[in-house]
């Protein structure tokens, strides 16, 4: 049995949002609390911007740089030199929410739900930025919410709120809106609580399990297909990448642990372990 690799060392206190760029050849991903942007090239080169607030995901934008989301909402964000240029906040009433999980869909707008970030309160919601960069609430309330992910199609997008171990499926009509909400599974407690998703080519979804260390595939009926432990216990998001997108990287997390050696490394889960599954292209913003 192949190894899990370790493509960082171990210290992200919140390793999140994993991206893979074909543009830049790399795996971009976050430290969300430690305001910090990493990118692992695949020629096994690394890269770190520090950022001045949290930053929870970067997604890349059509006509170039990024657009990322931030303690204070959503930004473009250019890098070398890095530049900042606010363009919503999306939550003016909570001011201790933040932006979490975002991915971009096949019209170009960006997808992205909130949290509490003393994660007291259920003030969380799901949001959409529009190509013209106006920001809509489409569901909520959500106290964790992560995810989300879209099937091939982009008919089909999951969403998930960890706090209380729920992943959603929506149907997307015509009109490029959700509909038809529903859950799709109910984590157990010995499951931990359903954290970053990515769906692949064969229809399958794969969730990061925050508390057991662990990405599961599950099939298109929501059953389980099989599991991969990883050595961190909070796995946070996982990502395919590569030029044939059959490699998968993993986000982990140390906040709040202190015997886990592991937690806030990086990781690739080699290809023998993933049964011939392949990833999706991401989707860039269009605005």
């Amino acid at each position: 049995m192949p190894d899990i690799i370790r493509r960082s060392p171990a210290g992200a206190i919140l390793g999140e949002g994993p991206l893979w760029s074909r543009r830049d050849n790399c795996v971009y991903w976050v430290d969300i609390l430690g305001n910090k942007l990493h990118a692992y090239y695949l020629d096994n080169s690394a890269r770190t911007w520090q950022f001045p607030e949290h930053i929870t995901w970067v997604i890349e934008r059509e006509q170039g740089g990024f657009i990322a989301g931030l303690m204070s909402g959503f930004a473009e964000v250019t890098l070398d030199p890095l530049t900042i240029k606010h363009i919503a906040n999306p939550y003016p009433h909570e001011p201790e929410n933040r932006l979490n999980d975002a991915k971009a869909d096949s019209l170009g707008r960006i997808w992205a739900g909130s949290m509490h970030k003393p994660i007291e309160k259920v003030s969380g919601a799901f949001y959409r930025l529009n190509v013209d960069l106006t920001v809509q609430e489409v569901d909520g309330p959500y106290k964790i919410a992560n995810g989300p992910a879209f099937t091939a199609d982009h008919r089909t997008v999951y969403h998930t709120d960890t706090a209380v171990g729920e992943v959603y499926v929506f149907d997307i009509d015509d009109n490029g809106e959700l509909t038809n909400k529903r859950l799709f599974i109910k984590f157990t407690d010995d499951m931990g609580g359903p954290d970053g998703m990515t769906a692949d080519a064969q229809g399958g979804l794969w969730i990061a399990h925050w508390g057991p260390g662990r990405v599961t595939r599950f099939k298109a009926d929501g059953t389980e297909d099989f599991h991969i432990d990883l050595p961190a216990k909070q796995t946070t998001s996982p990502c395919f990448a590569g030029e044939k997108l059959d490699r998968l990287f993993v986000t982990s997390a140390a906040e709040g642990l202190t015997e886990d050696r592991e937690g806030g490394t990086l990781f690739e889960i080699p290809s023998e372990l993933l049964r011939g599954h392949t990833g999706l292209e991401p989707q860039k913003f269009k605005g």
